[in-house]
C-alpha cells in the first residue's frame, strides 16, 4: 500500500514524526496528499513545523478540586507574552491542570519515565502473563501491547482527554498549537492530594456513634 520512502518523503514534507507519518498513511490507504491533509486536520503536520521554535514564555496555572482536597500546578510555554495572556492559552491551561487533578499522571511524555520504573513494569507484566498460562512466543508482544497501556496510564501526552476522550493530550495541545500559532509545550507539573502517603486514622465507628449520643 505505501513504502518505508513514502513514509520518510511524507515526514520530510509536513515534519510530522515517523509514527504519524505511517498512521497518517494507513489511514488513507498511501493516498500521499490525502495524507497530508489528514496531518494538517490533527494539527501534527503544524506542531511538527514548530517543535524548534524557543518557546520561553508562559504561565504556570493551577487548579484546585474538592474543596481543597487536590491540587495542581502546571508550567505550559509559549512563544510570546501576548498568546500567554490569551484567553484560548489560559483554557488550554486550565484544562491541562484539571486532567492532571483528575487522571494522575506521574510524567509529562515516554521519555521521562524512567528506565529502572519501566523495566520493573516490564518484569511485572512478563510474570504476568506467564501466570496466564501464556506461551513464551507471545509474552514479549503481549508485554509491548500492556506497556503502551502503562504509558497512557501514567504520562500526560499519551492520557486521553478527561473532557473528550476521542483525543489524546498530545492531539488537545496540538490542536491548541494548530488554532494559536504558537509551540506551545508542557514542561512540568506537581499534583498534590490531601493526606497522600499519610498513615492515616482509622476511626471506631461503633465509638463515633456512643460519643455523639451521649
Amino acid at each position: 500500500m505505501f513504502t518505508a520512502q513514502d513514509v520518510s518523503k511524507l515526514r520530510a514534507t509536513t515534519g510530522a514524526g515517523m509514527m504519524d507519518c505511517k498512521k497518517a498513511l494507513t489511514e488513507t490507504n498511501g493516498n500521499f496528499d490525502e495524507a497530508i491533509k489528514y496531518l494538517r486536520e490533527k494539527g501534527i503536520a503544524a506542531a511538527a513545523k514548530k517543535a524548534d521554535r524557543i518557546a520561553a514564555e508562559g504561565v504556570v496555572g493551577s487548579y484546585i478540586h474538592m474543596g481543597g482536597k487536590i491540587g495542581v500546578l502546571v508550567e505550559i510555554n509559549c512563544e510570546t507574552d501576548f498568546v500567554a495572556k490569551s484567553d484560548a492559552f489560559q483554557n488550554l491551561v486550565k484544562d491541562i491542570a484539571m486532567q492532571i487533578a483528575a487522571a494522575k499522571p506521574l510524567y509529562v511524555n515516554e521519555s521521562e519515565v524512567p528506565n529502572e520504573a519501566l523495566e520493573s513494569e516490564k518484569e511485572i507484566l512478563k510474570a504476568q502473563a506467564l501466570n496466564e498460562g501464556k506461551p513464551a512466543a507471545v509474552i514479549e508482544k503481549m508485554v509491548e501491547g500492556r506497556i503502551k497501556k502503562y504509558y497512557k496510564d501514567v504520562c500526560l501526552m499519551d492520557q486521553d482527554f478527561v473532557k473528550d476522550s476521542s483525543k489524546t493530550i498530545t492531539q488537545v495541545v496540538n490542536e491548541a498549537i494548530l488554532s494559536i500559532g504558537e509551540k506551545i509545550s508542557i514542561r512540568r507539573f506537581v499534583r498534590y492530594e490531601m493526606g497522600e502517603g499519610l498513615e492515616k486514622r482509622v476511626d471506631n465507628l461503633a465509638e463515633e456513634v456512643a460519643k455523639m449520643s451521649k
